[in-house]
């Protein structure tokens, strides 16, 4: 009898540090939000306090090639908190997708907070 056929196909495991960070930077691009919050555990004074990396903020399960990630945001005073929580959902899946290959099932925005802190003001001459 012959030797079976196998073919081993290589694989590429990506860290979930990875796709958090890829999450944060992607949320950081949405217009209306002031920052990432640490989460349930350290919210709004880890903003403040803490410097995070790109993946603060950020919780996430992988299983098998789906992703659900959990965003945890402060937002801009004045903003509409709807329109900014679906960019984020939609930034995020798109950013996380393409450069992944994963499929994102869901991303839940929690709003931590409002920022109040203003654009330095240029004083007229």
């Amino acid at each position: 009898m012959g030797e079976a056929d196998t073919t081993v196909m290589p694989s590429i495991q990506i860290a979930n540090e990875v796709i958090a960070s890829i999450a944060g930077l992607a949320a950081a691009e949405v217009d209306g939000v002031a920052g990432m919050a640490g989460g349930l555990s350290g919210g709004i004074s880890e903003m403040l306090g803490k410097r995070g990396g790109p993946s603060k903020g950020v919780k996430l399960e992988v299983e098998g090639n789906q992703v659900a990630l959990d965003l945890y945001v402060v937002v801009r005073y004045g903003g509409k908190i709807p329109e900014i929580a679906g960019q984020l959902q939609e930034k995020v899946k798109i950013q996380i997708e393409t450069m992944t290959g994963l499929v994102v099932s869901h991303v839940n925005v929690h709003v931590q907070g409002v920022s109040f802190a203003s654009e330095p003001s240029v004083s007229e001459s």
